[in-house]
């Protein structure tokens, strides 16, 4: 099947993939869009992979004031070239992340640096919940564990669902724009204001 120059563009505009990927998948599909999409989603998440360990020194700052000025998001978002750092789709995941850090409350990047006392604190209190509930140890066990689940995905920011997207979460839409710009990227760290508090 021949594949036309405007499907290629069409399927580019789509995605923000490269023209010859574009191309490939659309004839690697037989021209189906639907597919050819999940082809390069699949192909981009191999690519992700194979970037994660390159070094990320370049990126920005961001900052998040929200109206009113009672709230404020610092957030460091790092990848490999100050020319990536430039682009709009870096600042508009920056924008994202710094929006979402503000409106979801994480209390970490990932699940990694949350402090182990924390984690502790709140087994204490899932275990504590259950045996309220005269639950037998087996079933607390596995209680406790789907509960600390739910609590990283609550306040670890990329296992959080994406605000603006909850189909996805702040690590999808982190891996997605790691495709779309062919570059590793980190969230490094984040400071959240709030009057008050």
């Amino acid at each position: 099947m021949a594949i036309s120059a405007s499907d290629v563009k069409k399927l580019r505009d789509m995605t923000g993939a490269g023209m010859m990927e574009c191309k490939k998948a659309l004839t690697e599909t037989d021209g189906d869009f639907d597919k050819a999409i999940d082809y390069l989603r699949t192909k981009g998440m191999q690519k992700v992979e194979k970037k994660a360990g390159r070094s990320t020194e370049q990126g920005i700052i961001q900052s998040y004031i929200h109206p009113g000025s009672r709230l404020g998001v610092l957030v460091e978002i790092n990848c490999e070239t100050d020319f990536v750092a430039r682009t709009d789709d870096f600042l508009t995941f920056a924008k994202d992340v710094a929006m979402q850090i503000a409106a979801a409350k994480p209390i970490a990047v990932s699940r990694d640096e949350v402090d182990s006392k924390v984690v502790d604190h709140e087994l204490d209190i899932y275990r504590a919940q259950a045996r309220e509930q005269g639950k037998p140890e087996q079933v607390i066990e596995r209680m406790t564990t789907g509960k600390l689940e739910k609590f990283y995905q609550e306040s670890c920011l990329l296992e959080q669902p994406f605000v603006k997207d909850p189909d996805k979460t702040i690590g999808d839409y982190l891996k997605e724009t790691i495709g779309k710009l062919g570059e590793n990227m980190v969230i490094k760290r984040f400071v959240r204001f709030e009057l008050g508090e």
